[in-house]
């Protein structure tokens, strides 16, 4: 198949392009804008495929997005092109309206009148996947899960402005006919991470002998996804899955943020120890909680487990223990990005 995939060059959106490369005989045509943080760099290894193809432009620009529908002619518009960060949104709502909501309508109207010049035969065959977070659902207590049926409920900027893009891809399939996918996921780590995220931030701070902030008192809890299980699962969803059915992608590790942290110290301790043999842990500063911040996120992941056969393959020790390893080994990778563009300073404080 010919897939298009909306920031393409960003954490999760490379990782579905390095695997759709390395492991299928799909072409592929990345689509993206290059933000801050859209880093080329982490499609490097797939780079000098034939099969892969690259265009710098904004899915705001309908001229552009239509050019590129027109001339690729995908059978699967993988739609991960979005402002992620709910820090940065406390910060700078604007950009989240712009680029999540605004952004995902024109790439829905210029999805749908191409989708409409297709024969039958290719209209039934074409999928515009939308990948989302299981942030719309808000926050949960210390029991139970989300599910595909959960009631939005989005408490911050990001969150709210990734409801209303699902909201505008649901409707677009109801009222238009389009045949949507929409995928909702949990807290996604592993290689080529932007800096910006709690492991990554970590990992970063802890070897550099600076303090390792931790908001509040670090009992928030998230479920943990390896992002490479997550791009089977987006494949799995837009070859297998069935049109406008929406499914929740999680990865079986709730964890709560202090243990998260205290894992990546261990890890450095026994792998890279500090030059004073004193633990990593010592590191570990407890500093102002996020505005708002949801207690906890969980993933039932039965329907993709059930419809699809996709379960996720990897740990979250095996994960973190592969994570820091690669920040080592990838220092380069991440170096630049500090000295061009985020000394990892603490974003979110003016809500």
């Amino acid at each position: 198949m010919r897939i298009l995939v909306t920031g393409g060059a960003g954490f999760i959106g490379s990782a579905l392009v390095r695997r759709l490369i390395e492991h299928t005989d799909h072409e592929v045509l990345v689509f993206d804008k290059l933000t801050y943080a859209g880093v080329l760099s982490s499609l490097a290894p797939v780079a000098d495929s034939d099969r892969y193809r690259f265009v710098q432009a904004d899915i705001c620009d309908a001229e552009a997005v239509a050019q590129a529908l027109a001339e690729f002619q995908p059978q699967v518009v993988a739609h991960l092109a979005a402002e992620s960060h709910v820090d940065r949104s406390i910060d700078g709502p604007g950009a989240f309206v712009q680029t999540n909501l605004v952004g995902t309508f024109v790439m829905l109207n210029q999805a749908l009148g191409y989708w409409r010049g297709l024969s039958d035969a290719d209209k039934a065959a074409f999928r515009f996947h939308h990948i989302s977070t299981d942030e719309v659902f808000g926050s949960l207590g210390d029991e139970g899960f989300f599910t595909e049926t959960t009631p939005y409920d989005p408490r911050s900027p990001y969150s709210a402005s990734k409801a209303g893009s699902d909201h505008l891809v649901r409707a677009w399939g109801h009222t238009y006919g389009l045949p949507v996918l929409v995928t909702n996921c949990s807290n996604n780590y592993g290689p080529y991470h932007f800096p910006e995220k709690l492991i990554p931030l970590i990992i970063i701070r802890a070897l550099n002998g600076e303090p390792l902030p931790v908001y509040g008192d670090g009992s928030n809890v998230r479920d943990w996804l390896f992002v490479d299980d997550h791009a089977r699962a987006l494949q799995a969803v837009f070859e297998r899955g069935a049109p406008g059915e929406t499914y929740n992608v999680g990865g079986n590790a709730e964890r709560k943020n202090i243990e998260v942290v205290q894992a990546i110290c261990a890890i450095l301790d026994e792998v890279q120890p500090r030059g004073d043999g004193k633990p990593y842990a010592e590191q570990i500063t407890y500093v102002t909680d996020r505005p708002g911040h949801d207690q906890r996120y969980a993933i039932d992941a039965s329907r993709i487990r059930d419809d699809l056969g996709w379960t996720p393959s990897v740990t979250f020790e095996e994960g973190i223990g592969r994570t820091v390893r690669w920040y080592l080994e990838n220092r380069e990778w991440w170096g630049d990005i500090l000295e061009a563009r985020y000394a990892t300073e603490r974003l979110g404080v003016n809500g």
